[in-house]
């Protein structure tokens, strides 16, 4: 099975902080193997059309903008990308 990618955008306000830390949470109750990655430069948010932060990148789509995402919907994306894969 190929490495899934969750990429958590944000330039480290408390929000993007606290959304780092709920996706982590999920991908380790969940049990899945993940490459997680914390992006903060804004030339590398740039591509992904992202107006607001946090926002998170599952596999190069952009499935979240803006504020904290409750812990069901982070769940629900990662585990809708293990069964796509």
């Amino acid at each position: 099975m190929p490495m899934h990618t969750i990429k958590i955008l944000g330039k480290g306000c408390g929000s993007c902080i606290w959304t780092e830390r709920l996706v982590r949470e999920v991908v380790a109750q969940l049990g899945v193997e993940v490459d997680i990655e914390k992006v903060t430069k804004t030339s590398e948010m740039v591509p992904y059309g992202v107006m607001s932060t946090p926002a998170i990148v599952i596999d190069e789509q952009v499935v979240h903008a803006g504020g904290i995402p409750t812990k069901q919907q982070v769940q629900q994306w990662v585990l809708a990308a293990m069964v796509t894969s």
